[in-house]
């Protein structure tokens, strides 16, 4: 179906795959032509051009021999508890020297794939992203004054905007390749990928938000942050029960903004340890449940439908149940939309394969950019978060993308449950074809859990 990078040697013609820096070499497969059979052609006539950042260089050997330096929230918020000048550039020297480790060993990663797939158009830009980013944030100097780090905090923002196509591309060069390589494979690349994503944004935009405190007219240095407020990024008391009540909301709006006012939009009931609180990152628990929400509330929408004799009566509520215990706090979120077509649940988790491929990657192409967060629900302006913290600069927090309410990517469950692994929780689903589905979503409480991300490029690791 796609066909393979051929380089010739005298008379003799031999498959290539990409893998200097291995010792182990891609066996040759035999596949037909097809259409992405341009893609080699395209390849061709850009390999006097392009080549050189496609080669391993020492420079990059330099940096992938150092390993990343995971860290906790609690971690995270230690510059700013009682944030000060010095402790305001050491955040910004962190930063810069994390930065080109972290991108280093995803960019050898993609090193890594085999020719054909690191060719992909898709995949082939967000390599040329990350090895840019990679040699801006390798040639900084240190950083020693509050004018260093203002220069620094406006690469840190160019870069996070920039960044922003890389998940639907990612996505789709992963659908395009998903017959050159193993699922599994493919799948687990997406999941390294992805996760090192997150933490580098985490880090970033922890930093710009630091700065942005520190130069408030409000701001005095020195003092320490209240227990009830945001440090930089950090939520310091995230409260289950608003959060799930405030994507609720979001996501009824959204059911009749997709399917007419005239709709009869489940309730969301919310019971248990309503006072459960946690330190944690704002945007990625309403990214979570957002999307566990929104495929509940759709899914109940659906099967309500399917039976006009039900139509006089309200659709069965989705029950959110929030248990705290010790250590951690579960969300589980129940409803009664019949459950999950089985020949879905094989590839519930899957970003590379699936029965609806084909039509993620069409809706996929219709979304140029994605920064993953509740804000891609394209609430208006009613649902905004007044009393919360929104960042002026161009963040995971604050950015709208231009994501059609109703276009389904066929990928929020496989990125969630990134998003909840990435501070050490989990996210699991049991459905009960013909009835409904239980979400659990687990969260690490206390905040201590460091960041759950590939230190080591994979080829590189022991």
């Amino acid at each position: 179906m796609f066909s393979v990078a051929l380089r010739c040697h005298g008379k003799r013609c031999r498959p290539f795959a990409y893998s200097t820096l291995s010792k182990a070499i891609s066996r040759p497969t035999l596949i037909t032509p097809s259409p992405l059979a341009k893609i080699q052609k395209r390849n061709a006539a850009q390999a006097g051009t392009s080549n050189g950042t496609w080669r391993p260089v020492s420079v990059l050997d330099e940096w992938v021999a150092k390993e990343a330096r995971p860290i906790s929230l609690r971690q995270l918020m230690v510059f700013g508890r009682s944030l000060t000048e010095s402790r305001l550039i050491s955040s910004a020297n962190y930063v810069r020297t994390e930065l080109p480790v972290r991108i280093a060993h995803r960019i050898r990663d993609m090193q890594k794939l085999p020719y054909v797939v690191v060719t992909n158009p898709h995949i082939e830009e967000v390599y040329q992203l990350y090895y840019k980013a990679f040699d801006t944030f390798r040639k900084f100097k240190e950083i020693k004054t509050l004018e260093d780090n203002e220069k620094f905090c406006e690469v840190i923002s160019q870069n996070l905007k920039g960044h922003l196509t890389v998940i639907p591309k990612l996505a789709m060069g992963i659908l395009e390749c998903g017959r050159l390589m193993d699922p599994k494979e493919l799948d687990h690349f997406m999941n390294v990928i992805l996760r090192s994503r997150i933490s580098r944004r985490v880090i970033a935009e922890q930093h710009l938000s630091l700065t942005e405190t520190f130069n408030s007219p409000y701001f005095s240095p020195g003092a320490t942050l209240s227990e009830s407020d945001f440090i930089g990024e950090v939520f310091i008391k995230c409260f289950a029960k608003d959060v799930i009540s405030r994507c609720a909301k979001a996501v009824t709006h959204l059911a009749r903004s997709t399917n007419g006012p005239q709709v009869q939009v489940p309730e969301v009931k919310i019971d248990g340890h309503l006072n459960a609180s946690f330190p944690y990152i704002l945007s990625h628990l309403e990214y979570i449940v957002g999307e566990l929400l929104r495929n509940s509330v759709q899914a109940v929408i659906d099967r309500h439908q399917q039976h006009p004799d039900h139509a006089s009566s309200p659709p069965p509520p989705i029950e959110v149940t929030i248990c705290e215990a010790q250590e951690h706090v579960i969300i589980r979120i129940s409803d009664r939309g019949g459950g999950i077509p089985r020949e879905e649940l094989p590839y519930l988790w899957s970003f590379s394969k699936g029965p609806q491929s084909q039509k993620r990657l069409e809706n996929l192409g219709q979304v140029p950019r994605m920064a993953a967060t509740m804000q891609e629900l394209h609430v208006t302006d009613e649902l905004g978060r007044a009393d919360l913290k929104a960042p002026t600069y161009l963040g995971s927090l604050s950015t709208l993308t231009s994501r059609p309410p109703n276009l389904r990517l066929g990928m929020g469950l496989p990125l969630s449950r990134v998003y909840a692994e990435y501070w050490a929780g989990s996210l699991n689903l049991h459905s009960l074809e013909g009835y409904g589905v239980d979400a659990f979503l687990q969260i690490s409480r206390l905040g201590n859990k460091n960041e759950q991300l590939t230190t080591r490029a994979s080829m590189d690791a022991v």
